[in-house]
């Protein structure tokens, strides 16, 4: 697999949950900047160690610039050279949530349809992914 260098990456965490909203799971997720091809993804919960594991798998695509939210983890384990906050540049990242949010019914807040497992929810969300996202056969 060739790993091509990106310049610039978005990276955002969305809500879900499994069972009910009390047991939240997390989606993070890190797209290139100048071409809107997600890079990788991560499951876990809204904790340092999801974005630890999210930046290992980035780290062969030498990225130099980080465009985030005003989140504490990414203060904590971002390089602040690197590290830009604002809105405004994680928008094409923020709209992939929302095409995932409208095909995938048990990502919707409201809604009779949930996941009751951990490992189908992760299942069911990566195969979408990596269907729609990374072209690959399911």
């Amino acid at each position: 697999m060739v790993v091509c260098k990106v310049e610039a990456a978005e990276l955002d965490e969305m809500w879900s949950f499994v069972g009910r909203k009390q047991h939240p799971r997390w989606l993070w997720g890190a797209l290139n900047h100048q071409t809107g091809r997600i890079l990788a993804y991560v499951f876990g919960r809204r904790e340092d160690r999801a974005l630890l594991k999210l930046k290992a798998l980035l780290k062969p695509f030498g990225i130099r610039r980080y465009y985030t939210d005003g989140w504490g983890a990414y203060h904590r384990h971002l390089v602040p050279g690197q590290h830009v906050v604002g809105k405004r540049r994680t928008q094409q990242l923020e709209r992939k949530h929302l095409t995932l949010r409208t095909r995938i019914k048990r990502l919707v807040r409201r809604t009779i349809c949930f996941s009751k497992s951990v490992q189908m929810h992760e299942i069911v969300i990566g195969l979408f992914i990596n269907r729609f996202e990374f072209g690959m056969a399911v």
